[in-house]
This record gives C-alpha cells, structure tokens and sequence, in this order.
C-alpha cells in the first residue's frame, strides 16, 4: 500500500539523517567521512623559496592570472596543466623563480577559494538536511495520526502520504550529492599538491 511505503520510506530517511547528523563534534554541520580540515597550509604544499610579496602581486600578471585560472580548473587535465606550467617558466629562464612563486600564489588563492566554497556548500546543504528531516519527521507523525483516527480523512491521507514520498526523495537526491560532492574537496587538495611540486620541479 502506497502509505505504508510512504512511511516506511520515512522512516528509513529518519534512520539516513541520523547517521548523516552523527559528525565530528567540532563541526556538527560537516557531512563527509572524510575528516575535515578547514584550509591547507602554504607550508603543507610548498617547498620552495619564500612567496614573500607574490601573493599580493601575482593578480597584477594579467598572463600569470590568465594561467593559474586555467591551471586551478579540474576540467584541465592534470599533465596538460603541468605542461603548461613547464611551458611558461621556461619562456624566461632568467626569471624563473619569480614566475614560479608568482604562478603558485595564485593557484594557491584559487583553489583553496574554490576548496571553500564547496565545504560551505556542504554545510549549507546538511543544514537544509536536517531541517528536512525534520519535517519528514512531522509529517510522519501527522499521517499516522491521521491513519489512526476513527474517522480517516482518506483525502489528508493521501494528501500527506504524497508529501512524505515528495519529501523523501528530495532528501534522497540530496543525501547522493552530498555523498559525490565530499570527494571534491580531496581532489582540490591532489591537485594542488600535484600542480605545487611541478612548479616546484621547474624552478630547480
């Protein structure tokens, strides 16, 4: 019966959002397995000589600027952006090392902005998770009252049974983004360390 499926659907998301809720206390809005960690150290990826003023300086490179964009995106593949990176730091041998620290600045702004704004979004979205949740919870409780009266309103059931499948699914497809979406903050991590060492390889 369709209201039976509609509650034991319920239930099941009930039981999905609990496990999903259940995060490191110290960011209780956090959804992903993987461990959080807020932001990546310059001294965890970089090796070389000091930035010193190139990270306030790379933007005023419209051709650095131009090529860290390039290189931060994920739809660049990995050995085209590293040979993009030999390609410039070779043009100049003489200012090599200012084009590397110049070049890495920027790809380092660049994706840990990106890096960012996907774990704010994971956030936003586990709130909305929970809030979700928590009307799926109500309205659980409103359709077994409802199934549970002497005088069944069939109407409201039906009416709050394709509610409750409605909203079961909404938090379903959520709960699959959020499964795929916690990848990417690893992968923005890989690829600044991979970018990060070619850059460095180049100077030396």
């Amino acid at each position: 019966m369709r209201v039976c499926s509609a509650v034991s659907f319920a239930v099941a998301v009930l039981g999905l959002a609990a496990q999903a809720l259940a995060a490191d206390p110290r960011y209780p809005d956090w959804p992903c397995a993987q461990a959080k960690v807020p932001e990546v150290s310059l001294a965890a990826v970089w090796n070389g000589p000091p930035l010193d003023d190139a990270a306030s300086k790379w933007r005023d490179n419209p051709k650095v600027s131009a090529l860290a964009t390039r290189l931060a995106a994920r739809r660049t593949p990995l050995d085209e952006a590293e040979k993009a990176i030999s390609e410039f730091l070779s043009e100049a041998p003489a200012e090599k090392t200012e084009r590397g620290k110049l070049l890495f600045a920027g790809l380092f702004e660049k994706l840990n902005a990106e890096r960012n704004t996907v774990m704010n979004g994971l956030e936003r979205i586990t709130r909305k998770q929970r809030d979700a949740a928590e009307k799926v919870r109500s309205d659980t409780v409103a359709l077994q009252a409802q199934q549970d009266a002497a005088n069944k309103d069939q109407a409201k059931i039906d009416e709050l049974s394709n509610q409750l499948v409605w909203e079961t699914r909404i938090f379903e497809d959520r709960r699959r983004v959020i499964k795929f979406v916690c990848e990417v903050p690893t992968a923005i991590d890989q690829r600044l360390f991979a970018l990060a060492r070619a850059i460095q390889q180049e100077m030396e």
